[in-house]
């Protein structure tokens, strides 16, 4: 028993010298024990956390870059927008600023005719009709029979129908409009007019060649102010080709309009012309 106690108390005294040592090295470092293990046990933990909020934080400036980035694309959408509507505008300004400049010249061309500008506000054309209608009348000196050109000086059409501040137009392709016509190189006269057939395509048939000087492709055709119902001189279109009607007994010529009705947008109504003999 004597031997045990001396062997145990030797050992209770060796662990309490390594117990009094070690809290005196904790002691002196300032670090608790058990803080010192929570530590070691949880530095892991906060390297993970501070990877995990590094990582969150890079996710944010990635997200606020994007935000940026797509801000930044909407601002140039809405500049190229801008600029695409002021090149639109210039080219409308230069459209309008170049009609003007035709109907100046066309003005102090023909100083035998008196003009009235107007828009088209309406284009129809079917089987049996090629028509515009235009925002002038009575109203502005607008009658029945004014023949109505383009800014060069193209004829468009003969007014038709007419109120107060509106009229309608039968262009050259309508069956209602019948011209006398000349051919420019041969100073033949004949009839320009509709055709069903011929409207279709885009066309109009000079009528009543004599055959004497007959047309060839590219011949211009004028108005011949025979009559003195519609001034002469006015553009109709050209010849496109010659052909022998149904009979076989006489000719017409094909004319392709210098005036696409369809595109137009104003037109310039003559109220009044000098008739030359």
């Amino acid at each position: 028993m004597k031997n045990f106690f001396n062997k145990t108390g030797i050992w209770i005294l060796a662990a309490a010298v390594v117990i009094v040592l070690t809290l005196s090295i904790l002691s002196a470092t300032g670090t608790g024990l058990l803080n010192n293990i929570a530590g070691t046990i949880a530095s892991p933990f906060r390297s993970a956390g501070a990877a995990i909020g590094n990582w969150f934080g890079s996710i944010s400036d990635k997200f606020d870059s994007v935000e940026a980035l797509q801000k930044e694309n909407e601002e140039l959408r809405k500049r190229v927008a801008q600029l695409e509507d002021a090149n639109r505008q210039a080219e409308t300004d230069s459209q309008e600023n170049e009609r003007l400049r035709s109907l100046l010249n066309l003005r102090q061309q023909r100083r035998d005719f008196t003009f009235e500008s107007a828009k088209v506000t309406q284009y129809e054309n079917s089987n049996w009709a090629s028509t515009l209608t235009l925002n002038r009348g009575t109203s502005s000196g607008v009658a029945v029979n004014n023949c109505v050109v383009n800014e060069t000086g193209a004829l468009v059409g003969v007014v038709t129908e007419v109120g107060l501040n509106w009229c309608t137009v039968a262009t050259v392709l309508d069956t209602q409009a019948q011209f006398g016509a000349t051919v420019f190189r041969t100073g033949e006269s004949a009839v320009a007019m509709g055709d069903l057939e011929l409207m279709q395509s885009g066309k109009l048939k000079l009528s009543y060649l004599s055959g004497a000087n007959t047309p060839v492709g590219g011949d211009l055709v004028l108005t011949s102010g025979l009559g003195g119902y519609y001034p002469s001189g006015l553009v109709i279109g050209a010849v496109e080709d010659v052909r022998t009607d149904d009979s076989g007994l006489t000719q017409y010529a094909v004319v392709q309009p210098t005036v696409t009705p369809s595109s137009l947008v104003e037109v310039f109504v003559i109220t009044a012309f000098d008739i030359v003999d």
